[in-house]
């Protein structure tokens, strides 16, 4: 199993190729790039040609590195916005443009959220919830099979909506029945809807998931804890990744906080590395 973190927690604190440079001296494997989240950034208005030539950069920046991009995060905004068929149409542009993105960098995997046409925490229509997300998701599964990538939807921490649990993930997953559309599990997602991340690991399977996005809470809100901070049993989550044979990377959803004094900062660093890195029973 491979170690990985999200980009945040060095390439935007020390720019890309010193970051790239300390995420392998503290020993990772990956990196989760995260920089098609918010299609607000200048990425996302340059010229076609300027937005090839930066992802490219970067992963000739990875390469040397020796980082994979073992996955890529693609477009969430918050509050959601995915009400009308205009709201739908332009998440769903800026969704194929990550995804050939996601093609340049190098990567396979690209992880998004379910749309929320109701927004994150009512639902008054299940049924419709799943049906735009049904259609939604088939026409991304299009664009993904010609890139190459496989779209990896995430469990969410609301459990009001349709597609929430690991469950509802998966089936949904199943129902669709792409080649190009797995799981993305995320373990503090699972914990806000009184889920056990390894109980989910195991319901999902190898066969379905993909990519991790590992973090801890209290069980009550998203806080993105360090593992070992909050309520989960980091033992039994290693094992049954173990047991169901995952041996793609254990991502880190998560950073060192930047409120560490600088001093101590790299030390707390190698020690979140070494913390994931038992965790996956590597060390």
């Amino acid at each position: 199993m491979k170690i990985g973190i999200e980009s945040g927690a060095y390439l935007s604190r020390y720019g890309v190729k010193e970051g790239l440079k300390r995420m392998k001296e503290h020993g990772y494997d990956t990196v989760d790039f995260q920089d098609f989240v918010d299609t607000e950034k200048e990425l996302f208005k340059v010229s076609q040609e300027e937005f090839v030539k930066r992802l490219t950069n970067i992963k000739n920046d990875c390469n040397d590195a020796g980082i994979e991009i073992f996955q890529v995060h693609g477009p969430w905004r918050w509050p959601p916005r995915d009400e009308t068929e205009e709201d739908r149409e332009e998440r769903f542009e800026k969704m194929a443009k990550s995804i050939s993105g996601t093609a340049v960098l190098g990567c396979k995997n690209f992880v998004i959220h379910p749309i929320m046409p109701f927004g994150d925490n009512q639902n008054p229509d299940p049924d419709r919830f799943y049906e735009l997300n049904y259609r939604f998701m088939n026409r991304l599964c299009d664009v993904a099979e010609d890139f190459g990538v496989t779209v990896c939807l995430e469990n969410m921490p609301m459990p009001v909506l349709t597609l929430a649990t690991p469950a509802q993930i998966l089936d949904f997953v199943k129902d669709v029945n792409r080649k190009s559309l797995k799981v993305c599990l995320d373990t503090g997602h699972c914990t806000v809807c009184g889920v056990d991340p390894s109980e989910a690991v195991r319901l999902t399977g190898k066969e379905y998931l993909r990519v991790l996005h590992v973090h801890d809470n209290n069980g009550i809100s998203d806080l993105h804890w360090l593992p070992g901070k909050g309520v989960i049993d980091w033992k039994a989550f290693g094992k049954a990744l173990k047991d169901i044979g995952y041996d793609g990377s254990f991502s880190l959803e998560t950073a060192v906080p930047g409120n560490v004094p600088p001093e101590a900062r790299e030390e707390a660093e190698k020690a979140l590395y070494c913390i994931a890195s038992a965790i996956a029973g590597k060390g």
